[in-house]
Order: structure tokens, then C-alpha cells, then sequence
């Protein structure tokens, strides 16, 4: 494996889980491997333990490690969308069955994993040239949850 870095994800008790719902969402994502708990526990022998996973070709790794941590916004995965379409499709899917929607493109699935769904366009109309679009188009996307990329194009052209 060429990735030097892997992002390490505690759950309760839903890695599995939650390994399954994000490759279901993401293309070129697989299930790597699963390793259970044996007779040393620390967890109930042949509870899973871990699960390797690929995300759009990242590998992470998710762990059954029981209630004392949760997650918080102080760590999120970006999300890049090419299209209006892909923001809204993993807006949708990654706000189901309990997620929550937040403020300028953020949300919390409902493992309470943080997600930033941004459409590339944003960071263009954010670095406009022309400091009226950028700021425009800033204050559009501090109103919003899920970014509308017409939405941001109609507030960069206000006069």
C-alpha cells in the first residue's frame, strides 16, 4: 500500500456498520479486510474489531471501541463535487436515518461523523478577482447549509 497516512475512526459499536454505508455512497470504495476480537479481547470475542476500508481510493480504518469517544467538528472529511447533482446526492444520502444538516456545506451523518460537501465551484466564486463577486459570493455561502451553486452564481453577480 502506497497511502503513508490512514485516517482511524473510533465508533461505539457500528464500524462495520458504518464501513458498509460509506462505500455503498462512494465509487472506487471497497471493503479491504475485518479483524475480530479473540479471546483477549478487550471486546467480546468475534465482535468485529476492525474494519480496513477504501473510500475513493483512501484507505481508513474503523474501530468497535465502545463508547468513551465521540466524534466532533474539530475533524471532517471534504468531500469535492464536481456537480450540483453529486453535492445533493451526498448531502442526501449522508443526512439520512438521522444525520443533521449544519451551516456552509457541512453536516453530521448519522454516526456523528463531520462531512464537508463542497462543489468545486465554490472555491472559485470565493476567489474571484473581483473582491464584490468574492465577497458576494462568501456571504451567500455563510446563509446556506447545503451549498446551491446558483445560488452563489446569483449572489456573485448582484449589483
Amino acid at each position: 500500500m502506497d497511502q503513508k497516512i490512514t485516517p482511524f475512526l473510533w465508533f461505539d459499536s457500528q464500524a462495520e456498520e458504518a464501513a458498509k454505508f460509506y462505500v455503498s455512497l462512494f465509487p472506487n470504495s471497497k471493503i479491504v479486510s475485518t479483524a475480530r476480537y479473540g479471546d483477549a479481547g478487550p471486546g467480546p470475542k468475534g465482535q468485529v474489531m476492525t474494519v480496513s476500508f477504501e473510500l475513493a481510493g483512501t484507505r481508513f480504518t474503523a474501530l468497535n471501541g465502545g463508547p468513551q469517544f465521540k466524534f466532533n467538528e474539530s475533524i471532517s472529511f471534504v468531500v469535492h463535487c464536481e456537480t450540483q447533482e453529486e453535492v445533493d446526492r451526498y448531502w442526501q444520502k449522508l443526512t439520512a436515518d438521522g444525520g443533521r444538516e449544519s451551516d456552509c456545506g457541512w453536516l453530521k451523518d448519522k454516526y456523528g461523523l463531520s462531512w464537508q460537501i463542497v462543489p468545486n465551484a465554490l472555491m472559485d466564486y470565493l476567489g474571484d478577482p473581483d473582491p464584490g463577486r468574492a465577497g458576494r459570493s462568501m456571504q451567500a455561502m455563510l446563509q446556506m447549509g447545503k451549498i446551491v451553486v446558483a445560488d452563489l452564481a446569483r449572489a456573485a453577480d448582484a449589483i
